[in-house]
């Protein structure tokens, strides 16, 4: 396990795929995984793994919106987490991590953020969104509420 005089946090991305998980020292990033494997088969595994070699102080992870499936178990992972280990579990905007850009929803249906309202809207041509680990946490904005934000189409 690294010094447990360092401050390390985590940041989950599992919202779309793959799934990315940044480990950041003092608010910058120093390990990254990633995945293509479901978030029902990899996080769990990764994230033991991230614990068992780091002192984890937090854990910041995408409360959505996107695969309302992915955020519903990693929340339930992390709470679990919160409550045996003691390790704080907060939660951000999946569009803070990718330059608030259009997030799959459903089928040709993505979530846009206009201004503070998060509307879904049809694409005729997929549109391909890319989610990022940013290399410095610091400014990462994070929310209030670390429940999952479910916005969910009508379908």
């Amino acid at each position: 396990m690294q010094s447990p005089s360092h401050k390390y946090k985590l940041l989950i991305i599992s919202i779309s795929s793959p799934l990315l998980i940044g480990v950041y020292e003092d608010d910058l990033l120093i390990k990254t995984f990633s995945s293509d494997l479901k978030t029902s088969e990899i996080l769990l595994p990764l994230i033991m793994d991230v614990l068992n070699d780091y002192d984890i102080s937090e854990i910041i992870y995408t409360r959505g919106p996107g695969s309302y499936m992915a955020i519903k178990l990693t929340y339930i992972m992390l709470k679990t987490i919160e409550l045996v280990k003691n390790i704080n579990c907060v939660g951000c905007s999946g569009f803070a991590l990718n330059d608030g850009q259009a997030i799959k929803a459903i089928g040709n249906l993505y979530f846009i953020k206009e201004k503070e309202t998060i509307i879904t809207k049809k694409f005729e041509q997929p549109v391909s969104v890319i989610f990022t680990l940013p290399q410095s946490i610091q400014d990462l904005e994070i929310d209030e509420e670390s429940t999952p934000e479910y916005s969910l189409p009508a379908v």
